[in-house]
């Protein structure tokens, strides 16, 4: 099998008979696909001598210093070229980009959509829990591959045991960890180096990151500038219509965007709910990475359990406070919030978003993406 070219997201293959990326949500899927397997001997992709976390760490990824809330993909079919690249980076708005190579291949009899990244770079556009988790950036620094946590379920794979990775090549490669990898319908993670021995297409997806955009006239100027054999998906558009609950019931919200609305208007009158939603996004991409986080945080908002002791109330009709329930996590954000001057403007509102994480960069990410939903959802 020849590593696939990325398709439409949505799931209509064209070229190369692969199917990668379905971006209608937050839940990652895996393919079942049965595919053939070549006849040539696998081979190991980076073989190198096994080292602890910490010293590849320290040595192959950058540390953490911020958090890139991606609000455009793009999606080429033969990949981007350096000129169109060039040209989206000159669009107004535009604030930052990553690429990253793409294909589906073979994985347990599955077809597997895979992304190649450079792991210091690509953690930053990862939900805060899993981008603050070294382990899995360490293993994609040792060629090792990184599952979604959904199709970890599906596959029942292992970390630390080999398995063969069928494109081009068909290499052995350890299972590093599984993590929530924060875009819809991406199976897995792989370095640079192993997109390589695979075959995986160069730049086929760039990700986009316009804080405060209109990201409709954005996307126009993107379609005009990529024409019709590009896909570009607004990533903002169903982030927060999430179900916050399968059957929520009893005229609880039903949405994660309703939840954040609610629980401000509630909870902490005078505090916008984009701040709740932009911090929602940041920490667990509301609720799809859930923790427990290295420090461990836990729940949809992350929090520690010794703040949670202190802060955390029951919500929307709960008589318990359970830190990874959304009706009370939420509201229990929105209260620490208030209590630190969140229900007011200004620097009052920097020194609360900064009492949630301390860290100048969190308040500017958490101020810009609400900005957005501002300009989204009004």
């Amino acid at each position: 099998m020849i590593a696939g070219v990325v398709v439409a997201l949505g799931g209509a293959a064209v070229a190369g008979g692969a199917v990668l990326l379905e971006a209608s949500g937050h839940v990652d899927r895996s393919a079942s696909t049965p595919v053939s397997r070549p006849t040539a001997a696998p081979h190991r992709v980076g073989a190198r001598p096994s080292v602890g976390a910490d010293a590849v760490t320290a040595s192959r990824v950058a540390p953490l210093r911020r958090i890139v809330p991606p609000d455009v993909l793009v999606v080429s079919r033969t990949g981007l070229t350096r000129g169109q690249l060039t040209g989206i980076r000159r669009l107004a708005q535009v604030r930052d980009l990553i690429t990253a190579d793409g294909g589906a291949i073979g994985l347990r009899a599955r077809t597997a959509n895979v992304l190649g990244v450079d792991p210091s770079e690509f953690r930053s556009w990862t939900p805060l829990t899993t981008a603050a988790n070294q382990r899995i950036w360490a293993a994609l620094a040792r060629n090792e591959f990184v599952l979604s946590t959904s199709a970890q379920a599906q596959l029942r794979l292992h970390p630390g045991t080999s398995y063969q990775l069928v494109g081009v090549t068909q290499p052995l490669i350890t299972m590093g960890a599984s993590a929530a990898l924060g875009i819809a319908g991406v199976d897995a993670l792989v370095s640079r180096d192993t997109a390589r021995a695979l075959g995986l297409v160069p730049n086929v997806v760039a990700m986009i990151n316009a804080p405060g955009a209109d990201t409709a006239a954005l996307m126009r100027r993107l379609r005009r500038l990529l024409g019709k054999q590009s896909q570009i998906i607004d990533l903002d558009a169903t982030s927060a219509q999430v179900p916050a609950e399968s059957a929520a019931g009893h005229g609880r919200p039903g949405t994660y965007l309703q939840l954040y609305k609610e629980s401000a208007a509630k909870y902490c009158p005078g505090l916008s709910w984009t701040v709740l939603a932009a911090i929602g996004q940041i920490e667990s991409g509301h609720g799809a990475n859930d923790g427990p986080s290295r420090a461990g945080a836990l729940g949809p908002m992350q929090f520690l359990p010794s703040t949670w002791r202190i802060w955390g109330i029951p919500g929307f009709g709960d008589t318990t406070a359970d830190i990874m329930n959304p009706y009370d996590a939420v509201p229990s954000a929105a209260r620490y919030l208030c209590a630190n001057g969140g229900g007011s403007t200004g620097a009052s509102l920097d020194r609360a978003i900064y009492a949630y994480n301390h860290a100048g960069w969190y308040v500017r990410e958490v101020l810009d993406l609400a900005q957005q939903y501002a300009r989204q959802f009004g």
